[in-house]
């Protein structure tokens, strides 16, 4: 049996809005997060539950569990139908984020920020190929870079649908 695949990810709040680059791609994504247990469904039974409009209009839905904290976590993701995602989506009721996510490649790296769309935060994030890899932050983010979060739970997206941004009341 294999291990789960690993998630190796470092997270920036922002300061403000960033200039990003007019080739950014732009996903609106709404997510929500199950109660641990489910038994009238194991195969909810937690997570998180994902909907994203790509820009070409295509619709993705994604049932993903994350294990571990920091830097590297453990990730299970597989695709469902939207009829999973919508049958599903209530059970996430008061669990929920929506933002909008600007992709833009940078090397062989994908910048994600995120922008918010129920409170005033800006968050960065980039996903590593190892644990010892660098992220040089492109000069496109550095003027808005503040706190990384990457080890403060309270800046997971988990948290933020539960409680909120750290020190915004909502």
């Amino acid at each position: 049996m294999s291990a789960a695949p690993l998630e190796i990810e470092r997270v920036w709040v922002l300061r403000a809005a960033p200039a990003l680059p007019k080739d950014a791609s732009i996903w609106k994504i709404e997510q929500g997060y199950l109660p641990e247990h489910a038994a009238d469904d194991p195969d909810f039974a937690e997570g998180r539950l994902r909907r994203i409009e790509h820009p070409d209009g295509r619709v993705e839905c994604l049932h993903t569990v994350k294990r571990g904290a920091g830097l590297v976590r453990q990730e299970t993701e597989r695709e469902i139908t939207e009829a999973e995602f919508h049958a599903q989506w209530p059970r996430t009721q008061g669990r929920r984020v929506r933002k909008r996510r600007h992709r833009v490649r940078e090397g062989t790296l994908v910048w994600e920020v995120d922008e918010f769309l129920d409170w005033p935060l800006w968050m960065a994030e980039v996903e590593l190929p190892t644990a010892g890899s660098e992220a040089p932050i492109p000069g496109w983010l550095r003027p808005v870079v503040g706190l990384e979060v990457t080890h403060d739970p309270r800046w997971r997206n988990f948290a933020l649908a539960l409680q909120g941004p750290p020190g915004v009341s909502g």
